[in-house]
This record gives structure tokens, sequence and C-alpha cells, in this order.
């Protein structure tokens, strides 16, 4: 089998074909040892027929050896080369492996009570509130999800966020007819009363611009009057006029049922009624509906919004100092806190991720673990080999040395027993 070059190793698995090729030089050196010890005592068995038992003991431990070397060589490749059946499992039956492990995993960890059982035994909502409470975790959080949501800005399309934003209000604001609902809510508001606030502000501002601006009184009806009248009634008409629009005012002011307050009830009564049942209001209130949403100027004013209000992201994203990403790292800190002493938002949390995962298993867990089978079978045979050899090949090698020692046992006592037998 072809070697994957050492400099495409990591670290790692270049310290576990170290230790494994030692592994394999002290298992075969044992085998060695056991094969020149077993000549040795062969050739002076008839001499010292006490070497008898050694070479028993060396005989059952390179019967040993060879059969565990041929067994764990056997997981990896064929012997020697040769084409034994149920020889080289790993490579040739590593689709099958996968998909055993795949189905494993699936049964026995990925399942809903298996899941459920584990996270009910823990106090997910507790840590995760220890862990935020953090002032330099709380802001490592607030730091990847502005790393997160600057990403997706960067990557959406300006023209595209445009178009989804324009569909977006034909469908639920430009379509919708605006006339009836505005009438109901403007009914609504009158039957109750609620208009009378925004009366009342309204004859206080028009009372604070009368008091700021009396010249603008000045010639606004004397201008009007004929040639022939004194400039003294110029005077005098304008002031009259000025003096009774502030008496009118006040008096308006003043009086909560007076004619000008009933009057404006009388007309956002008739308005609320026309907007929801006259055709021809309706018709106009969508023609001017029509006419503003489809100005130029409106789409280049949104777009224009969507611009600002993206690159003013972008930086308060960016910059760990501004206002956003401060208030972000103070309320995760904050909601960490209450995960820690709160044991009712604890309690609900832990619920919402205990149920949350076993629905995910359950419903996805054929899914997960296709993972394993899928990326089991995209391997190379000869390279997965390889990796898993690195990973167990150590410990394998141990046992070559235990069959080497248990046959080297195993053959002194058969021999013993079976002297022993002849003699009786």
């Amino acid at each position: 089998m072809a070697h994957t070059p050492t400099a495409l190793l990591s670290p790692a698995d270049r310290v576990r074909r170290g230790a494994l090729r030692r592994m394999k030089a002290i298992a075969l050196g044992a085998l060695i040892f056991l094969a020149i010890v077993f000549a040795v005592s062969f050739a002076l068995e008839e001499r010292l027929p006490a070497l008898a038992y050694v070479r028993a003991a060396a005989e059952g431990g390179m019967v040993g050896a060879l059969a565990d070397w041929f067994a764990v060589t056997a997981l990896f490749r064929h012997p020697l080369g040769l084409p034994i059946p149920h020889t080289a499992i790993i490579p040739t039956r590593k689709d099958e492996i996968g998909h055993t492990l795949g189905e494993f995993i699936e049964t026995n960890f990925l399942s809903g009570p298996v899941v459920r059982a584990k996270l009910e035994s823990t106090s997910i909502a507790r840590r995760l509130g220890g862990w935020l409470a953090e002032p330099a975790h709380a802001e490592r959080v607030a730091a990847e999800a502005s790393g997160v949501a600057a990403a997706v800005l960067t990557a959406l399309s300006d023209a595209d966020v445009q178009d989804v934003l324009e569909d977006l209000a034909r469908e639920h604001l430009v379509a919708p007819e605006w006339g009836p609902p505005a009438g109901a809510w403007l009914a609504r508001v009158t039957d109750a009363g609620a208009h009378h606030g925004a009366v009342d502000l309204a004859v206080d501002s028009i009372a604070s611009w009368l008091e700021a601006n009396r010249p603008s009184f000045e010639g606004l009806v004397s201008r009007r009057l004929p040639g022939w009248v004194p400039k003294l009634a110029h005077r005098f008409v304008d002031d009259t006029v000025y003096h009774e629009a502030v008496k009118f005012v006040a008096a308006v002011r003043a009086d909560p049922r007076h004619p000008a307050r009933t009057a404006i009830d009388d007309y956002l009564a008739r308005l609320a009624d026309r907007l929801q049942h006259d055709p021809a209001m309706i018709g106009r209130v969508e023609d001017a509906k029509s006419t503003v949403f489809d100005s130029p100027r409106v789409r280049e004013l949104a777009a224009r919004v969507w611009e600002t209000a993206k690159s003013g992201l972008l930086v308060s994203l960016a910059d760990p100092a501004s206002g956003l990403r401060t208030r972000a790292t103070a309320a995760l800190a904050e909601i960490g806190g209450r995960l820690q002493t709160e044991p009712a938002l604890q309690r609900r949390v832990d619920g919402w991720v205990t149920d949350a995962a076993a629905l995910l298993v359950d419903r996805y867990r054929h899914d997960i673990a296709s993972i394993i089978t899928d990326t089991i079978e995209r391997w190379d045979a000869a390279e997965t080999t390889e990796k898993i050899e690195l990973m167990v090949g150590r410990d394998l090698q141990y046992i070559r040395l235990n069959g080497t020692v248990v046959g080297a046992l195993a053959g002194v006592a058969i021999f013993t027993v079976a002297h022993l037998i002849l003699r009786l």
C-alpha cells in the first residue's frame, strides 16, 4: 500500500507513524528472537533434554505471533500481498463500515429520549448565564454577532433589497385601500374625543404665532382698500383684524364647546364617513396614494434611506465603542445575569432548548448520521486505511506481543501436559 508522504501528514500523525513503526519493530524483534531460540533449542535438544520445554515455548510463541500478525495485517491489507478471502477488511469494506457506523450513531446517540435525558440533567441556562455575565464573554458574543451582521449586510445587493422593499410596500401599503381603514380609524378617534388634544395643540400654536408675528398683519387687509381711504383707517383696519384674530383664538382656547371646535368635530365626522362610504373620496385618496408612491423622487428617497441606514449600521457594527455595540454588550451581560439568578427564566430556557434539540434530532437524525456515511464513502480507501492504522495500529501491535507471550505459555503448557501424560 502506498504511504502518504510525511510532508502531507499532520504533526500528530507524524508522531503516531513513528510510534507505530517502533511497535512493529518490537513485535517483529520478538518473533525473530523466538525463531532463534527455537532453532538453538531444537539443535541442542538431544544433548540437553530440558531444552525441549524451551523449544515448545518458542514454537508456541512463534505460532501466536504469526497468527496475530496475520489477524492484525488482515484488517488493513492482504498479508504478503496474497488475495486471501476476508483480508484487507477496511479498504474493501470501507463503505459498509461507514454505513454501519452511521447507523450505530443514529440508533444509540441521535435519539430524542437520549438527547432529552442528557439536556434535562444539564443546567444549560445557568451555565450560559454565568458565561454571558462575564463582560469579556458578552463583548465577544456581541463582536461575533456584529461580524456576522456586517457580512450579511455587505453581501446584500442594494438593488435586490430595494426591489424587495418596493414589493413589500406595494403588497402591504399600496395595494390595500387606504380610505375605509383611515375613515374607520378617524371615526374611532372622533368618537373617543382623542382628537381634542390635537385641536388644542393647533390652537396653542396659532396663538403663539399670532403673538410673535403681529407685523405680518400690516397691510394684510388695508392694501386691498380703495386708495382714497385715509392711511389712519388702513392702520385701524389692520389692527382690528389682528385683535379679532387674537380674540377668536383666545375664545377657542378658553371654551371647550366653542362653535369652531364643534365645526371641527362635525367636519372630522363627515370626513370619516366619506372616507368609508363615498366612492369619489375613496378614489381621490387612492389617486393621491398612487401619485406619491409612483413618484421617482419617492423611490430615490427610499434608496437613499436604505443606503444611509446600511452605511450607518456597518460603521456602528465595526466600531467596538459605538452605541450599538455597547448596548448589545450590556444587554447580553444583563441577560446572562438574569439567567443566573432567575429560576423561572432558567426553567423556561432549559425547556425551550431541550424541546428544540429533541425535535431537531428526531426530525433530522438520519440526515445528521448520513454525514458520517457520505463522508466515509468519499474518502480514498488507501488513505482511509492508513489514517485508521495510524490511529489504532500501535495498540494493535500490542496484540501481536500479547499473542507471542500467550502462545509461548500455551506451547510450554501443552508440551508439559502431553509429556506428563505420555510418561504415565
